[in-house]
């Protein structure tokens, strides 16, 4: 078996989210089918974050295991064709073809995954934005598929700082959803909002991986920070108590976006794919 990887890019709205569903449109759905087509028989992607429905992604990254009849298949190049570094990059084109012109999910490249390369355990982490228009930028219908509109005038300083009281290690169990046998321990190592040239609130969280619904929960607070309903300093307070709480909203979908996919140097893309996996079977082990 050989390895590829794809990046990739997609407009989540009429998708249900990244993973496979019986009847129903996903993005792993779309890509395994475009792809298989390619092969000449079944592809299942391995995805570094599975995303919920609504969910966008500037830099998503799968990988998929292909046998040599499917690789010479992948890598068939018409005569004439001009000299490539890396044969498997012209298929990033093919699924292009086969997804058609303005499809909402492109594969923006795809390569010959290094040694050792695990799309969803070699990450050392993920990095999300979410976008926010409150009464200070108004409604930009152009925008709406990708950002959330607020009724108020957020307060961007108290976001931030109650964003940045957030950073490190946590059980965050109250902002998630609780899933059976999965821990809601993680690093965030960033957590930070600010306006972009439009007056758009961005907040940038990036941390080792996120549990179910966690990003939309922690942005919610914070929005509750900016309407002044909830201090900066009572964040960390709900997060200790890890229970679930109703103080502030779980926001839409439609303003988050997967922005980055992190990994390590090349000769560490095993032992950190190793290192995860033995993780992830202690803490399903141990609930």
């Amino acid at each position: 078996m050989r390895r590829i990887r794809l990046d990739i890019a997609y407009d989540g709205t009429n998708f249900r989210g990244w993973a496979r569903q019986p009847a129903l449109r996903t993005v792993q759905g779309t890509l395994e089918a475009a792809l298989s087509r390619i092969a000449g028989s079944a592809v299942q992607l391995v995805v570094a974050g599975r995303t919920d429905a609504g969910v966008h992604a500037s830099g998503q990254v799968a990988h998929a295991d292909v046998d040599d009849q499917q690789w010479e298949r992948l890598t068939q190049r018409r005569r004439n064709a001009p000299p490539v570094d890396d044969e498997i990059a012209p298929v990033a084109k093919r699924l292009s073809g086969v997804l058609g012109q303005y499809s909402d999910v492109a594969v923006t490249r795809t390569s010959t995954a290094l040694d050792g390369f695990d799309a969803r355990f070699s990450a050392t982490w993920r990095r999300y934005e979410y976008r926010i228009a409150d009464q200070l930028v108004g409604y930009d219908p152009l925008e709406r598929l990708r950002t959330t509109t607020v009724r108020a005038d957020l307060d961007v300083a108290a976001m931030d700082a109650a964003a940045r009281g957030l950073v490190g290690l946590w059980d965050f169990a109250a902002y998630c959803k609780p899933r059976p046998e999965a821990t809601t321990i993680r690093t965030l190592l960033e957590f930070d909002w600010r306006r972009d040239e439009r007056g758009v609130l961005v907040a940038n969280v990036r941390a080792d991986a996120f549990c179910h619904s966690m990003v939309r929960a922690l942005v919610g607070a914070c929005v509750a920070v900016g309407e002044g309903r909830l201090a900066p300093e009572h964040l960390p307070v709900i997060r200790d108590a890890l229970v679930r709480t109703n103080e502030f909203k779980v926001l839409a979908a439609r303003g988050l976006t997967l922005a980055e996919v992190g990994y390590p140097d090349a000769d560490q893309l095993g032992a950190r794919a190793e290192q995860t996996r033995n993780r992830r079977d202690a803490d399903e082990i141990g609930g």
